[in-house]
């Protein structure tokens, strides 16, 4: 075996690689015919493969900080690009007439109009914050594929990329506190940061991947019947209904820095509003 293993910046223990992943002795009879792994699975690796323009901006946002923007460039992007890989090997295994690359390259035009320095907030305390909110939104999105998969080979690769995910999310938040150490911003601002990201998560990256995952699907799935907006609700409200509702909030909550008492007291209620939001 290789032994040029990378290594988790979190536990220092060996990270998965993606030569490691038997796509081999992928069951495709137990995903080919499945309409919402497809789009969804499309999809991220649209998302995936394009974070390099996104980890890039970020790590000169945080040019100041040597400890971030190395742990950016050597750490979160390259998981981020092996995410994408690992999952474009997996949708051109069991679905190989899909024109990939072509739709890939169509989303890339319209999705790297967002890549820009302009879309992150200046206040890089407030930046941290809105990748905690991503961060919650793509463990909420690898939840629900992990739920819905019944294929070993697939389990396998949600399983490594849903844990590099909720470490992502964990760096981001320690940055944060880091951050707000040493100048803090307060709580209603960081909570606007909070409100603001998360109403744009549903018109973000996603969204656009889907849309062409859709514009490219050719024959798969061409008589579910299904209209594209008819999908995308469907889609959206399937990843929201299958994240737990306390996981959320915790995640959204941990980046106020609440006393442990008062986030305990609010917690709950806020658990069962999400719930119901989230239900419909």
């Amino acid at each position: 075996m290789q032994q040029n293993l990378s290594y988790s910046s979190q536990s220092g223990s060996p990270h998965w690689r993606i030569e490691d992943i038997a796509f081999a002795e992928i069951d495709r009879a137990a995903v080919e015919n499945n309409e919402d792994l497809f789009f969804l699975l499309m999809s991220a690796s649209f998302v995936e493969t394009g974070s390099d323009t996104y980890a890039t901006n970020l790590a000169e946002h945080y040019a100041a900080y040597p400890e971030i923007a190395s742990w950016l460039k050597d750490h979160w992007e390259a998981e981020e690009l092996q995410h994408g890989q690992s999952l474009r090997v997996y949708v051109e295994t069991v679905w190989p007439e899909f024109p990939w690359q072509q739709a890939y390259d169509s989303f890339f035009a319209e999705y790297s109009k967002l890549c820009t320095m302009e879309e992150l907030y200046p206040d890089q305390r407030l930046e941290m914050v809105a990748r905690c909110v991503v961060e919650t939104g793509t463990t909420a999105y690898y939840h629900t594929l992990r739920e819905l998969s019944d294929e070993p080979v697939l389990t396998g690769l949600l399983d490594n990329i849903r844990s590099d995910e909720v470490s992502h999310y964990k760096h981001f938040l320690k940055y944060f506190k880091q951050l707000q150490g040493q100048s803090p911003v307060g709580r209603m601002r960081i909570a606007g940061a909070l409100y603001g990201r998360l109403k744009e998560l549903r018109e973000s990256d996603s969204d656009i991947a889907l849309r062409h995952v859709w514009a490219h699907k050719g024959r798969y799935f061409a008589n579910s019947g299904r209209r594209f907006e008819d999908l995308a609700r469907h889609i959206y409200e399937l990843v929201s209904r299958r994240l737990p509702a306390d996981l959320a909030v915790r995640m959204l909550l941990k980046p106020m820095l609440l006393p442990a008492r008062v986030e305990g007291l609010i917690r709950t209620p806020i658990s069962k509003l999400a719930t119901r939001v989230m239900s419909h």
